[in-house]
């Protein structure tokens, strides 16, 4: 088998392949982010109905989410739902919440108090 032919054996294997996994898990931070800044789903280590099926898994939990937050009271109402973790893809980092002294510091810089 010629080099040539390895290369379009390997080229054409789907995606969710161990060896299009495996070279898909030496990819540094920076090349995955560019990956996705491609919008190229046909390289993630799931199959194109496994990403529609996590997409649809997602939809439902914000629908249920919503229809839970329009049914309960103002202070009581549960956290938005964690999207479906996907492969190559690294979980978003947690939002900084403001504590009660950061928060009046907003609220006096908005109000005109920023000398």
């Amino acid at each position: 088998m010629s080099w040539r032919r390895l290369r379009v054996l390997i080229e054409h294997l789907p995606p969710e392949s161990h060896t299009m996994t495996a070279l898909r898990n030496t990819l540094s931070d920076e090349e995955l982010a560019e990956q996705a800044d491609k919008g190229e789903p046909e390289k993630g280590r799931w199959s194109q109905l496994e990403q529609l099926t996590a997409a649809l898994v997602d939809g439902v939990r914000r629908v249920e989410y919503v229809l839970i937050c329009a049914n309960t009271e103002q202070g009581k109402q549960p956290q938005p739902p964690d999207p479906t973790p996907r492969p190559g893809a690294k979980a978003r980092p947690a939002k900084p919440k403001l504590n009660d002294e950061q928060a009046e510091r907003l609220f006096q810089l908005i109000n005109g108090g920023a000398a």
